[in-house]
């Protein structure tokens, strides 16, 4: 990519898509397309055709997504796999018809069987069953990989395929109803210490295992993949080590400064067991994390009180 590129970001006021666009800022790049839900339904298959026929980018980061926890992907199934689908298709079918010189196509560390080996080799995917809660938005993300593969294979387009772990940072989702772990343990500390109650409620056991990646990193990686790597097969991103969910919520409780009980809803689901990346791939690539966890829930945390006009303790 040269800096005046002409460069699609699919997404760009999510939380992938905004470090994204962040880093590629930092780095010079001038030339963005930017469009909201409001303004292409990605959805919609002749929009997306009609914004790449007058835009035709040179560069696509497909980082829209329909997204959500565990109680979300559980409850909205049917929205979960056909709006991903739809969106995923019509972006890289597109991006094929214009000659769209490089595609980057963002997964979920999900696509991984339930119950497979680890830390997550890229060669695990389809080895084995998903995990059932969230497994329609899995099913559409492992076709959004293998449709990268196939028109590559058939087409010779350089489109490439990451596999981010689990995510966090600015622009994160903390609506209880459909957000994931982290972002919700901090809203729930938060709330807690400042309506003073006497515990924090957790789902499940806490003994899953977790690995986190904050934002910045991933969209420094993508950056990066985007420079140097063309291969056929989709690389994981991560940051290589994981802990308990009931480690995280202890990190958090301190980060967040709350002295009260934590009490596990042992009726709620816990999940799959563990799920870390095997990022040997991406370090023989040449790149590695830089914000280790402590110091990332700390930025995320003030990030939160400043979005949220709350009172800071």
């Amino acid at each position: 990519m040269e800096k005046a590129s002409k460069i699609y970001i699919a997404g760009h006021r999510g939380m992938v898509g905004s470090a994204i666009l962040r880093n590629l800022k930092q780095k010079g790049f001038t030339n963005f397309i930017l469009k909201t839900s409001a303004e292409l339904d990605l959805r919609n298959s002749q929009a997306v055709s009609t914004f790449f026929e007058s835009e035709k980018p040179e560069y696509v980061f497909l980082a829209a997504a329909k997204v959500g926890g565990i109680q979300a992907n559980n409850t909205y199934r049917a929205d979960f796999i056909y709006e991903n689908l739809m969106i995923q298709n019509n972006i890289i079918h597109n991006a094929y018809l214009t000659n769209v010189k490089k595609l980057l196509f963002l997964g979920s560390s999900c696509i991984y069987p339930k119950l497979a080996p680890q830390p997550l080799k890229e060669d695990y995917l389809l080895s084995g069953y998903l995990e059932e809660t969230n497994e329609p938005y899995a099913i559409a993300k492992i076709a959004g990989i293998k449709m990268i593969e196939s028109y590559k294979r058939q087409y010779g387009c350089d489109f490439i395929s990451v596999m981010p772990t689990n995510m966090y940072g600015p622009n994160d989702n903390y609506n209880l109803n459909n957000s994931h772990v982290l972002p919700a343990l901090i809203r729930k500390f938060h709330d807690a210490k400042e309506q003073n109650l006497p515990f924090v409620e957790m789902w499940g056991t806490g003994s899953p295992m977790r690995e986190f990646l904050h934002a910045d990193d991933l969209g420094d990686a993508c950056v990066y993949l985007m420079h140097n790597y063309s291969g056929l097969k989709h690389v994981n991103i991560g940051s290589g080590t994981d802990l308990t969910i009931k480690d995280l919520a202890l990190l958090i409780q301190k980060t967040v400064g709350y002295t009260g009980e934590i009490k596990h809803d042992l009726t709620k689901p816990d999940g799959t067991p563990r799920k870390l990346m095997d990022v040997s791939f991406l370090h023989s690539l040449g790149w590695k994390h830089k914000i280790e966890l402590p110091e990332g829930i700390k930025l995320v945390y003030e990030d939160f009180k400043k979005k949220e006009n709350v009172k800071v303790w």
